[in-house]
């Protein structure tokens, strides 16, 4: 019973983390408008797969913190929130300005999104790796649920709470890939212009980090 609770709140845990918009599930609803439902689930089950292993090293390392070390947390959260956010602000404008130059393209036929299957799935596990925000993610709620004692720190409830998240993200990424589609769907809307607003969007995250490490650095932006 309490491996069931401990998969339950992995599951839940990881899935609220990918509900607001981010670089992931703007990647997959792009993967579901321009080549497909399918290529897009290739991209999730990689990625989802990195996740586990992603997941289970950080609550080793949230459980080691927590244990055996006391940090600074105001001097480490800032440090570690200007490196993963000036990583951010890079993948974002590299993503809005593929995403921007490639935004004319013609979804691709049926023929031509089978043979695209590797390249998904090679995307999914490189963006799965390339997440570094989920590091204070888990630093923080890793060391919440350790500490609160929601969760076993043995080996076994570390890998049942791992692959929780593993399919947490994989739900959320999924529902993301259908809203996509019926948003598609329900408005007539061209690949074009939802290319063109995922790839502003993505410019406006990475502006919206800029300016926060501008105020953080101006002493204007409370952390």
């Amino acid at each position: 019973m309490l491996l069931l609770l401990t998969l339950i709140i992995g599951i839940l845990l990881n899935a609220m983390g990918y509900i607001p918009p981010g670089n992931i599930n703007l990647t997959v609803a792009q993967l579901t408008i321009n080549k497909g439902m399918r290529q897009a689930l290739y991209f999730i089950l990689s990625f989802s797969i990195v996740e586990v292993f992603f997941t289970f090293g950080m609550m080793r390392f949230a459980r080691w913190v927590s244990s055996d070390v006391n940090l600074n947390e105001n001097v480490s959260e800032v440090r570690l929130g200007t490196y993963v956010d000036v990583f951010m602000i890079m993948l974002f404008l590299v993503m809005g300005t593929v995403t921007w130059i490639n935004r004319k393209k013609v979804p691709k036929t049926k023929a031509e999104d089978n043979r695209s299957k590797k390249g998904s799935v090679f995307y999914g596990l490189l963006l799965g790796v390339l997440n570094p925000v989920q590091i204070p993610f888990w630093l923080f709620f890793g060391n919440y649920v350790i500490l609160h004692e929601w969760i076993e720190t043995d080996y076994l409830s570390l890998v049942i709470f791992s692959f929780g998240s593993g399919m947490g993200s994989a739900l959320a990424l999924y529902g993301y890939a259908h809203f996509a589609k019926y948003i598609q769907e329900k408005f007539a809307l061209s690949s074009h212009l939802i290319n063109r607003s995922i790839a502003l969007f993505l410019f406006a995250l990475a502006l919206y980090l800029i300016v926060k490490q501008a105020g953080i650095y101006l002493h204007w932006w409370t952390v």
